[in-house]
């Protein structure tokens, strides 16, 4: 047992290491003479691997699938040119001493015999013309036609290659954000693009091995032929003719054993370049290709017989070929229509069944999808995977800063067009309900007054559909100006995403659901179990709990990023009733520093939050109108008309006051009960006014400084 268990380690250490002391070996090759039989030997191993490569490209589906062909490309001409190294030096050591007949290379001997046509044992001198002749062709017809050409084609696929990498890219993005693919599916594609890339760059440099080899072996030639004759004359003291037959014979030997192993491939290198991404082998795609038409092989096979009768040609020859082109085209042309009747008949049978049915089957809903954004015929440039698709890099960043910003994990965006829209026009929609819609102006900027223009440009009015500020268009030519008159200038696309941006911050609680928080759950759960069990196992919330409870710190733009604090706090009230509205109240305690700092201007060293406080007679009226639903529902203020137009008059008149002065507009109530209800009381009125409770302040301890900028009093 201990014995195979070693022989077992010692093959494993051999294949592990087979490559690196191949490589070895190949270059002392270069330097140590190897004997006739084991150079036979390494001849025919060299054979073996270029055949074993061609027909690997051949069975090969996809070019870049074949990942190490470069550096198998590499290794194998280094190893060819080892091996006329060789055989150079086998040569001119040992042919003026023993002669063509008794030299011991006997792999040489064979291959120059094939050529000429000799007998090895009395080889003639047309033999020895013949084969200088083919071999010279065979040099000519790597060098010029199929060396040139794959060198070419893989300068033309690694520059295309290049130049289509951003595009492939857009357009992995795009049927990502449309849906069509997942994140997942997004990331293989991405890696199989780079993949191809990659491999066509390589190629473009390893195609330069191949043309060099053969020069290499053109030149190991000529040198083979004149430095023989001359050690053949002057060293081994030949005649002239005796030398100039041997080192001719021996060198067209030599010439072709190295030729072949590098014509194929040369072979295999023209055939991978110029593959394709399908993901049929060539024979495949020859069979599929070539039998689209039987009509092809009717029209071939009747020229073949029409020159039959054109004197002096073959007609015995063409006759039958041409029939069995007619043959073979009729018999494909049948074979078709059997297939075409067939395919006929499935579908009509299919057809029936469904019409014989008891019309009981209703079709499947369709499902809306989250977030779609529908485009007028004239913006579909902007996806436009020719033209750039810059809204496609948009949109995909608008998800990842929605995620970083509100912790709210974004489903992908669908880009449809709909021709019912103007053709200018968008409209974004969220499950199929319209949340924003514009007018966007391809070719011209929007330039809006951020209250730093110096000099005003003229241009069309509009309106920044994000922020409701007047902007002006201008075109292409003035944006120059307008930029330096000081104005902000925005693109197209830019402004599309910032629309986009706004309204997912302001509807992210209709974009959450329980799908959602389910995954934001099941991916906490994965670091932090402990708080997961507590929540779900221990006091049992549901996914729909922890669901509105998330919605309601979305909705007044509270982050949900620090989820792990969310459902600490829900833990920590857990033995409580699980009322909705009073278990946001407590989180948003917990998440006090957090919420705070959002209003608080980040370049403040003092971290100054400027507020405007609810006075205690104004909390205690509004609790003294508060109502709590039977159905445990969130509690409301009920004033009669005239305190309720009191109370938003108040709220009003110090907001403006507040906004006059350049501060946010942030309300801060004493409790948490009265927050909720003044919060609930102006959403309507004044949608953009920030509610804070007096302990949220408190949380935040000494990282933010309080200042009262004035009270509200009814």
């Amino acid at each position: 047992m201990a014995s195979r268990f070693n022989l077992k380690n010692v093959l494993g250490n051999i294949e592990n290491h087979a490559v690196a002391a191949a490589a070895i070996a190949v270059i002392l090759m270069l330097l140590i003479p190897v004997p006739g039989v084991l150079l036979d030997f390494l001849m025919i191993v060299n054979i073996s691997i270029s055949v074993i490569v061609l027909l690997v490209v051949l069975y090969t589906p996809k070019s870049s699938d074949f990942t190490s062909f470069p550096r198998v490309l590499l290794f194998a001409t280094l190893y060819g040119l080892a091996l006329n190294v060789c055989s150079t030096r086998l040569i001119l050591t040992k042919a003026s001493a023993t002669g063509y007949r008794n030299f011991p290379g006997n792999m040489l001997k064979a291959f120059s015999s094939i050529v000429t046509g000799d007998n090895p044992m009395n080889p003639s001198t047309t033999g020895l013309v013949i084969g200088m002749v083919i071999f010279i062709i065979l040099i000519i017809i790597q060098v010029i036609v199929i060396t040139k050409g794959a060198t070419r084609v893989s300068e033309v696929a690694a520059r295309f290659s290049l130049d289509a990498m951003n595009q492939k890219f857009f357009a992995v993005d795009s049927e990502l954000n449309s849906g069509y693919i997942t994140d997942e599916e997004a990331r293989n594609k991405k890696a199989a693009i780079q993949r191809d890339i990659d491999f066509y760059s390589s190629m473009d440099g390893a195609s330069k091995f191949v043309s060099g080899n053969v020069k290499a072996g053109i030149f190991i030639t000529a040198i083979d032929l004149i430095a023989g004759i001359i050690a053949g004359v002057a060293i081994g003291k030949m005649q002239f003719g005796d030398a100039a037959s041997t080192y001719s014979r021996l060198t067209i030997g030599d010439g072709l054993l190295g030729q072949l192993p590098s014509l194929l491939l040369s072979f295999a290198t023209g055939l991978i370049v110029t593959g394709n991404s399908s993901e049929e082998v060539l024979g495949d795609q020859l069979k599929k290709q070539f039998t689209t038409s039987g009509y092809v092989y009717i029209i071939t096979g009747v020229t073949l017989a029409l020159m039959s009768f054109i004197p002096n040609f073959p007609w015995y020859l063409l006759l039958p070929v041409g029939g069995l082109f007619v043959f073979t085209g009729y018999n494909l042309i049948r074979k078709q229509k059997a297939s075409f009747a067939k395919k006929l008949e499935e579908e009509q049978k299919a057809q029936g069944k469904k019409a014989s049915g008891n019309g009981e089957e209703v079709s499947p809903v369709v499902p809306l999808d989250a977030l779609t954004l529908e485009l007028g015929y004239a913006l579909i440039p902007l996806v436009d995977k020719e033209k750039g698709a810059e809204l496609l890099e948009r949109v995909t960043r608008i998800r990842r800063e929605a995620g970083l910003d509100l912790g709210l994990v974004v489903p992908k965006i669908r880009i449809i067009d709909n021709m019912t829209l103007a053709p200018d026009e968008y409209s974004f929609k969220i499950k199929g309900i319209e949340a924003g819609r514009s007018k966007i102006k391809l070719g011209y900027y929007m330039c809006m007054n951020t209250g730093s223009v110096t000099e005003e440009i003229k241009g069309e009015a509009t309106v920044d559909p994000a922020f409701g500020v007047p902007a002006v268009w201008v075109s292409e030519e003035q944006r120059a100006d307008a930029e330096r008159a000081g104005y902000a200038v925005v693109d197209p696309p830019t402004i599309i995403a910032t629309h986009i941006t706004e309204i997912i911050r302001s509807h992210a609680a209709e974009i959450l659901g329980r799908l959602e928080t389910k995954a934001i759950i099941d991916k906490i759960k994965e670091t932090n179990q402990v708080v997961v069990d507590e929540v779900l196992n221990t006091y049992k919330y549901t996914y729909g709990e922890i669901e509105r409870v998330l919605q309601g710190l979305l909705r007044e733009q509270v982050s949900i990023r620090n989820i792990v604090a969310i459902l600490e706090t829900l833990a920590n009230y857990g033995n409580m009733p699980h009322n909705n509205w009073l278990l946001v109240e407590k989180v948003r305690e917990a998440l006090g520093l957090q919420i705070c700092l959002q209003y608080v201007d980040p370049h403040d060293p003092n971290k100054k939050l400027s507020v405007i406080q609810v006075s205690q007679s104004a909390s205690e009226k509004i609790m003294q109108h508060c109502v709590v639903p039977n159905d445990g529902g969130q509690p409301f203020v009920a004033f009669d008309a005239d305190d309720g137009r009191k109370w938003i008059s108040a709220v009003s008149s110090v907001m403006a006051r507040v906004r006059e002065r350049n501060y946010l507009p942030i309300l801060l109530c004493g409790t948490a009960e009265v927050r909720q209800l003044v919060r609930n009381s102006i959403s309507r009125e004044m949608p953009g006014t920030v509610v804070l409770s007096l302990n949220e302040v408190v949380a935040a301890g000494n990282n933010v400084n309080l200042e009262i900028l004035g009270e509200i009093n009814v």
